[in-house]
């Protein structure tokens, strides 16, 4: 089992900057994925942006050159710097974490960009 526990959302108004971070409860795997997806309300959850524990990343189209994803292995967490925010980008954000173990969900935290 893995816990994750996620932080930073909040308000925040057009063209501004938010930092999340979601800290998992043990070691990151070597095979493990990480990432960022998002669900508005009425919407699906939808990929945001993953890294692997090597540092690969995939983003969405959405978010490419707005938003960074990155990871501190020796602190078991994951930071999703978002930049240029817009209306758009407000959901419920949820970390996950997947290995050959398992797939494992954060309890969300919510993001809201005002125009």
């Amino acid at each position: 089992q893995v816990q994750l526990v996620e932080s930073g959302g909040g308000l925040v108004q057009a063209g501004g900057s938010l930092t999340l971070s979601c800290a998992a409860s043990r070691t990151i795997g070597r095979t493990a994925v990480m990432g960022w997806y998002r669900q508005a309300p009425g919407k699906q959850r939808d990929l945001v942006a993953t890294i692997t524990s090597g540092g690969s990343t995939n983003y969405a189209d959405s978010v490419k050159g707005r938003f960074t994803i990155s990871g501190d292995n020796a602190k078991n967490t994951v930071y999703l710097q978002m930049n240029s925010l817009k209306p758009e980008d407000t959901a419920e954000y949820y970390c996950n974490y997947r290995d050959w173990q398992g797939n494992y969900w954060g309890q969300g935290t919510q993001v809201t960009v005002s125009s």
